[in-house]
């Protein structure tokens, strides 16, 4: 009963977070519209611009509406290309597109052709995901598609919005993130005393996270444009939006999913072994889990430098084809950036897990800190 009362209150908050308003639908560009899925069943590239590795112009396909209001007809749809080879793409008969359709009532205007449409593709991957998980781990498995949803939505839905929107990003994150962390913790644990010894140790290490970022953003003058489409934010309307900041509490945003899984680790170690032997001493629980926290830190202090470097490998590699002196690669903006990312969120793990053993050694044992 226990159990489905928390996966209960999980659904509704799930579903209360797809119905919440962001406060920024009408904003939605080519609202007035209609987006649909097309077949490009021929292709035109007769007016493409080709420079080598740069391409532009216009590509003009042949299509046929797969859904949506104009289903089953024919038309021609343009493609755009602006000499970007991140944003362009190119299309070949056979392709299924995302279009945008201008009309009057039943009267086509115009078809751009925005994207391949990968919605059914993303869509079988996530519930794969899901299936695997709850396949092989059961409730827990569940348990974590659940967390993994709540968790899209809320950044989603709750973060983005209220950073948008001017609100404080420090204090947004944090809260945020800690409204996060319980929730998922609550379905791991229930209300229990491994809840308490996991929250306290995971918001520990990411508000020293955050303390760190701040300092070294600070001393280190980044400015948060470092972060990609920033500009591009701020000239869409957005100016006043204090960019540092959201990069501070991006700084722990993205070390918190690492800190949690720490502290649960640590957290169910001690568990496991209060169970297993309920007269240890609290001295001794606490010995004990910061011998797990010593084995965990040897590979979690890694975590997220192989995860930063990965997000930057192109980087590198042009810095490594350029020929750039090494003492250049360390002082510029975006290297400075990453090194902040990696060593705040490698410090917050780092005080998460002795923390972690401290809260856990303390609060699951009934024991004084003197008896064997």
């Amino acid at each position: 009963m226990k159990n489905l009362f928390f996966f209960t209150g999980a659904l509704l908050i799930i579903a209360g977070l797809c119905f919440l308003p962001t406060g920024f639908e009408g904003a939605q560009q080519f609202k007035d519209a209609v987006k649909c899925k097309v077949l490009v069943t021929a292709v035109d590239n007769s007016s493409l611009i080709d420079t080598g590795l740069i391409r532009s112009g216009q590509q003009i396909c042949k299509i046929k509406f797969l859904n949506g209001k104009f289903r089953g007809q024919k038309s021609e749809g343009w493609n755009m290309l602006n000499g970007s080879l991140a944003q362009d793409k190119l299309f070949k008969a056979g392709d299924k597109a995302q279009a945008i359709v201008h009309h009057d009532n039943e009267k086509i205007l115009s078809v751009n052709l925005i994207d391949y449409y990968r919605l059914n593709g993303e869509l079988f991957l996530t519930l794969a995901f899901a299936i695997f998980l709850i396949v092989f781990a059961k409730g827990v498995g569940f348990r974590s598609v659940i967390s993994f949803f709540i968790t899209v939505l809320t950044l989603w839905k709750v973060l983005v919005p209220l950073f948008l929107k001017g609100f404080n990003p420090i204090l947004t994150g944090l809260t945020t993130i800690a409204i996060i962390t319980f929730i998922i913790l609550l379905l791991v644990y229930g209300f229990d005393a491994k809840l308490l010894s996991s929250f306290c140790g995971s918001m520990s290490g990411i508000l020293f996270a955050m303390i760190l970022s701040i300092i070294c953003s600070k001393a280190f003058h980044i400015h948060g444009a470092v972060m990609a489409n920033s500009e591009a934010l701020l000239y869409s309307g957005f100016q006043d939006l204090n960019l540092t900041q959201i990069f501070m509490a991006s700084v722990c945003v993205g070390a918190s999913g690492s800190v949690m899984d720490l502290s649960v680790d640590i957290t169910s170690a001690v568990g496991e072994l209060v169970r297993n032997c309920p007269n240890i001493s609290k001295k001794n629980a606490i010995k004990s889990g910061l011998v797990v926290a010593r084995a965990a830190m040897g590979t979690m202090t890694t975590t997220l430098l192989l995860a930063y470097a990965g997000t930057c490998v192109a980087l590198l590699m042009t810095f490594m084809a350029q020929g750039t002196p090494l003492y250049n690669i360390l002082n510029n903006n975006v290297v400075a950036a990453e090194i902040i990312n990696t060593v705040a969120g490698s410090f917050g793990l780092a005080m998460t897990a002795p923390l972690t053993a401290v809260f856990a050694g303390s609060l699951l044992t009934k024991n004084n800190f003197t008896k064997a």
